[in-house]
């Protein structure tokens, strides 16, 4: 089956979403995404979008904060761009439904760790899900958006896979899709393509991301010939609720903007001895402090605490938390919280300039897919919705330009061909890889990392990588044999930049190289797939 459009979305998330209903606008749209619509890292955002609303905020400031927590390697053209384009996207968001939490006749802002300033707006402490909600509903009442839920991409096509030449530039010409309830693949033909799958926190043991972020968009840019940056920044959230029946429920950076203390489980609060900022500290440094304060004390979490707020506060501006917590048999108007970091956000991955655009042609990447400069070594909190909505509007003004400048000649696609694979018999080899890669990751590419420790992770990787290899050309696809190749790419090349950067800066800290050397670090790393 084939399917042509003017363009063609992978993802529903702010990004996919954002960019669909404003390419609408000026041709057909198809939007493909791998379970339901709203099943999406931002739907599980709580704590909000920073952009600058109030009168003792300034863009200058906003700038700053990015800057220190990207630990010098922000680029400060594009952090501005973002900062100053943020109300302007925050006002889209309105048009198309979001009702962010009022405060009087003004928005509540509230402010996370890092932030200088009240600047996060949010929906109570599910922005998220507010978001999704008004972008779905918008997207679905759109007649030019046709939307395809349960396919999966398996691979872009490109006229270098076509062809069989690599000849420049090399163009991108749609994707094969695997519709997961039949079994079909499909052909979606497109004159644009955009990648908005979102991060990888899947290819992490512990993870507070939900079970789509297998890193689908980096990899398959990189099998595309797509340069892939910055891949060693893979953020772990500080507090993430440790309970067995919890699955990483995270707790939002805005219960600690309004005041809760990280203390060891005797009680003693230990953040002020790590950084000025205390609590208020970016999440590398207290995702830092909280793993070592365990593996000092021999304690398996700490707890977070704003017992000293008042109770109803605590239940009005985190009904969410406050009763997830509940369901878990735990009051966090009573009790510290028992928390532990996991991963997060991928703060790399596929390079693109200031209108998300790749370098193969017609491609694009938005949102936590891609990396824009924007968050260098360390995401300053809540500018991740921020990003993805700047971007989608910019990655839509470039995307029509390219439909007046191009005339999109296709060359002939042939559809999928399986060749003589077969039904697979033995999905336990799918099930241990996965199993393997993701505590090799957690074990070796940690929070804390050393050479040895990545030494044997891409040993490790690269033999599972093999046996992919193998079982991929052997047997038919399925959603999870693709999504099993596609962490372990991203596994190769999370350890790849991490054996690049011989420093320790931001989100990547190694213990052979554990000061910051801007002589020679202050870079961003690259890779490109060579052919």
């Amino acid at each position: 089956m084939k399917v042509a459009s003017d363009f063609l979305v992978i993802g529903s998330g702010i990004a996919g979403l954002s960019f669909a209903l404003q390419a609408a606008r000026h041709g057909t749209v198809v939007l493909v995404t791998k379970r339901e619509v709203t099943e999406s890292a931002t739907n599980y955002a709580q704590g909000g979008i920073a952009t600058v609303f109030s009168q003792e905020d300034s863009f200058d400031a906003h700038v700053e904060d990015t800057l220190v927590a990207g630990a010098g390697i922000c680029h400060e053209d594009v952090v501005r761009m973002v900062v100053e384009e943020g109300p302007k996207v925050i006002r889209n968001l309105i048009e198309w439904g979001v009702q962010f939490t009022q405060s009087g006749d003004d928005f509540d802002l509230t402010r996370e760790g890092g932030h200088s300033q009240r600047r996060i707006l949010h929906a109570d402490d599910v922005t998220g899900r507010e978001i999704e909600r008004a972008l779905v509903a918008a997207v679905q009442q759109n007649p030019n958006i046709k939307l395809y839920e349960h396919h999966i991409a398996i691979d872009l096509i490109t006229t270098a896979k076509v062809t069989r030449r690599r000849s420049k530039p090399n163009r991108c010409l749609g994707a094969h899709v695997l519709d997961i309830a039949s079994n079909e693949v499909k052909t979606f033909r497109a004159k644009i393509t955009l990648l908005a799958t979102g991060g990888a926190g899947k290819v992490y043991l512990y993870t507070c991301n939900p079970d789509v972020a297998t890193g689908d968009g980096v990899a398959m840019a990189y099998r595309a010939g797509a340069t892939i940056a910055n891949m060693e920044f893979m953020q772990f959230h500080p507090t993430t609720l440790f309970h067995p029946h919890a699955k990483s429920f995270l707790i939002s950076e805005a219960v600690r903007g309004e005041g809760a203390i990280l203390r060891r489980r005797d009680g003693t609060a230990f953040m002020e001895k790590y950084h000025k900022l205390k609590d208020l500290a970016p999440r590398d440094i207290v995702a830092r402090a909280i793993d070592n304060e365990m593996k000092t004390y021999g304690d398996d979490c700490v707890y977070l605490d704003i017992t000293h707020k008042d109770p109803e506060y605590v239940k009005n501006r985190f009904p969410n938390i406050y009763q997830t917590c509940l369901e878990f048999g735990l009051d966090m108007t009573k009790e510290g919280l028992p928390v532990v970091p996991a991963a997060h956000y991928l703060c790399g991955g596929v390079l693109v300039d200031k209108n998300g655009e790749t370098d193969v042609a017609h491609l694009y990447a938005i949102g936590e897919v891609a990396c824009t400069g924007l968050h260098g070594a360390n995401r300053l909190a809540s500018n991740s919705l921020l990003e993805a909505a700047v971007y989608a509007g910019r990655a839509y003004k470039r995307a029509i330009e390219e439909l007046k400048e191009n005339n999109f000649d296709f060359p002939e696609i042939p559809e999928w061909d399986a060749g003589t694979a077969t039904d697979s018999d033995e999905m336990v080899v799918v099930s241990q890889n996965w199993d393997e890669i993701r505590r090799s990751m957690s074990n070796y590419v940690g929070i804390v990392r050393s050479d040895r420790r990545l030494e044997r992770a891409m040993h490790r990787i690269r033999m599972i990588q093999r046996e992919i290899d193998d079982y991929y050309w052997d047997f038919k696809v399925t959603s999870d044999l693709i999504e099993l190749r596609n962490i372990a790419t991203v596994a190769e090349l999370i350890i790849k930049c991490a054996l690049q950067r011989r420093e320790s800066r931001g989100l990547h800290y190694t213990i052979d190289y554990p000061e910051r050397d801007d002589i020679h670090g202050k870079h961003d790393s690259y890779i490109q797939k060579q052919f």
